[in-house]
């Protein structure tokens, strides 16, 4: 198994695997280095016949993770460095949700933009009594390109997928219950133990009918994954160079309102 990260931590036992984001210091932020251990740690997960669950989770009890690219961020890098981490960030988020082992996101804190985005590639989702999930990338004249357009609809339904990302609003952790994107909400000191808990009620299932189980529910909703994937990532590429992602981004570091233009 690939050996963990001061960045990134990796723990096994009993067929249940732990991988936590420990970047607590820089809102457990997804650099490229820690997308790359991801997915150095999914592609060993690919081939363990012995671990059966997988949580993922994020260091201290205040961010699960603030993403991949904030304004902040962005106003560093150079367009083509941009669409890299985009593009890096939707080939592991694919192959975390290509596991054949059950993955759990354990959300602990504030879950945002691409973070968010890296929930929805995992089976399950459970949140502490605090935490909180957005999509603020309208806000910032953008949408999220790292697979929320293409997941979300499946979990929540088109109407709030489209109210979500559209007005980039944050929800809590009862709403995000409420809204079936996770399955229960626990105190924080209870999250860890509630998400070991229920892998470990999935990895001492037998492991043929937990893999087959996937394999078939995944065939039954894979259906049009592909066409709008490739949607996704045309439309992602070519907004990188309009006037109102450069704009969002400049109100956003200024703090101001955005005056949007619509090209």
């Amino acid at each position: 198994m690939t050996a963990t990260t001061d960045e990134v931590r990796f723990a096994a036992a009993d067929r249940v695997a732990t991988i936590t984001l420990n970047r607590p210091d820089d809102e457990n932020r997804m650099t490229p280095a820690v997308l790359e251990r991801l997915g150095a740690i999914a592609d060993d997960l690919a081939n363990d016949t012995e671990t059966q669950a997988v949580i993922i989770t994020g260091a201290g009890d205040t961010f699960f993770s603030a993403g991949m690219l904030h304004p902040k961020v962005r106003a560093r890098l150079t367009k083509d460095q941009i669409l890299g981490i985009v593009r890096l960030g939707n080939a592991v988020f694919d192959r975390i949700e290509a596991l054949p082992q059950i993955t759990i996101a354990a959300l602990n804190g504030t879950t945002r933009a691409g973070a968010a985005e890296l929930s929805l590639a995992c089976d399950m989702r459970i949140a502490a009594s605090h935490a909180t999930f957005a999509l603020p990338e309208a806000k910032w004249g953008g949408f999220p390109g790292a697979g929320a357009p293409v997941r979300l609809p499946g979990i929540v339904g088109r109407a709030r997928a489209l109210e979500l990302i559209c007005t980039g609003r944050e929800l809590t952790a009862e709403e995000m219950e409420r809204f079936g994107l996770t399955l229960e909400t626990h105190p924080a000191d209870r999250l860890l133990p509630a998400s070991r808990e229920l892998a470990g009620r999935i990895a001492a299932c037998g492991p043929l009918a937990i893999r087959g189980a996937k394999r078939i529910v995944d065939l039954r909703t894979a259906y049009g994954f592909k066409a709008a994937r490739e949607l996704s990532d045309a439309l992602r590429h070519a907004l990188e160079w309009t006037h109102d992602l450069e704009e969002g981004a400049a109100a956003n570091l200024e703090g101001r309102a955005p005056r949007f233009t619509g090209r």
